[in-house]
């Protein structure tokens, strides 16, 4: 568990730094962005939350983030994230997060770019090419491709079979 302020971390439980493969002073005054794969991620995932938290003061999601140190450091592994914003009217004010690796279950197959490993994610959720469009900001016929690109990567057949290895791993 993470209490934060403004995607920053104030706090956090040990089981967090076991996730992440780090220690507790590591991470208190960091930004999340610490846990992500790429900056770019970062970014997006945020504008996502916000509006998410906006509506809901809620958010979760599962997707791909990144061990800060140890032996694993740098991995990037499946993980569902679970927030919950204390003042309604300060989305990403003060929070309270959760993160579960799913990595015993569904691992990452490398060389992923960042777009595929957000497609993925939300072909996980069972959304079609036009609601991953919409919640990415980008044109159904481009998420197409990504969703082809995974085929061919994880040398799926059907999308129903895509989803089926991106679950196993």
């Amino acid at each position: 568990m993470v209490l934060s302020r403004q995607r920053v971390i104030l706090d956090c439980n040990r089981r967090v730094c076991e996730i992440f493969g780090t220690e507790r002073e590591r991470l208190i005054g960091q930004s999340f962005a610490l846990l992500y794969p790429s900056a770019d991620e970062f970014e997006r995932i945020g504008v996502r939350i916000n509006a998410r938290m906006d509506a809901h003061s809620t958010y979760a999601d599962d997707r791909i983030m990144r061990r800060v140190d140890g032996h694993r450091q740098g991995e990037l592994f499946w993980c569902h994230v679970t927030g919950r914003a204390l003042d309604p009217t300060q989305p990403l004010g003060p929070g309270i997060w959760t993160f579960e690796d799913l990595s015993a279950h569904r691992s990452v197959k490398t060389g992923l770019t960042a777009r595929e490993r957000e497609v993925a994610a939300r072909l996980l959720e069972g959304l079609t090419s036009k609601e991953i469009g919409k919640a990415l900001a980008i044109s159904h016929r481009t998420v197409e491709i990504y969703r082809a690109r995974l085929m061919r990567k994880y040398q799926a057949g059907t999308t129903a079979e895509l989803v089926l290895k991106l679950t196993l791993g």
